[in-house]
């Protein structure tokens, strides 16, 4: 069985659809969710709980990441999350002849030193 990853010249990673971050978040998720079955096992709670866990949070990362992947594409997620980072609004109460003449006034006096 031969799996293809295509990478072309400047192209992300791209596995069975998934692209860029959500290729990394699949593999990371699923990744923890192993570490937390495997926990869960050693700490005593019943077999058929953590395969029942298991498989279920899976099905699920395997569900939610294919769904972000499909509604946000290659650079949306990392958009949606630089939004949080804008400001609503800018307030400047200085009249824009005032901050334009500083402006000037700065360029002159590097002319004349």
């Amino acid at each position: 069985m031969e799996y293809s990853i295509n990478k072309g010249i400047g192209e992300t990673v791209e596995y069975k659809g998934l692209k860029a971050q959500y290729l990394f978040i699949f593999a990371a998720g699923l990744l923890a969710l192993f570490v937390l079955f495997v926990v869960m096992y050693m700490c005593g709670v019943p077999q058929w709980f953590c395969i029942g866990f298991g498989a279920v949070s899976a099905t699920t990362l395997v569900a939610l990441t294919f769904r972000l992947n499909a509604r946000y594409g290659r650079y949306g997620l990392m958009k949606v999350a630089a939004v949080k980072y804008h400001p609503r609004y800018i307030i400047n109460r200085r009249r824009l002849t005032r901050i334009v003449g500083r402006r000037r006034k700065e360029v002159q006096n590097e002319k004349h030193a």
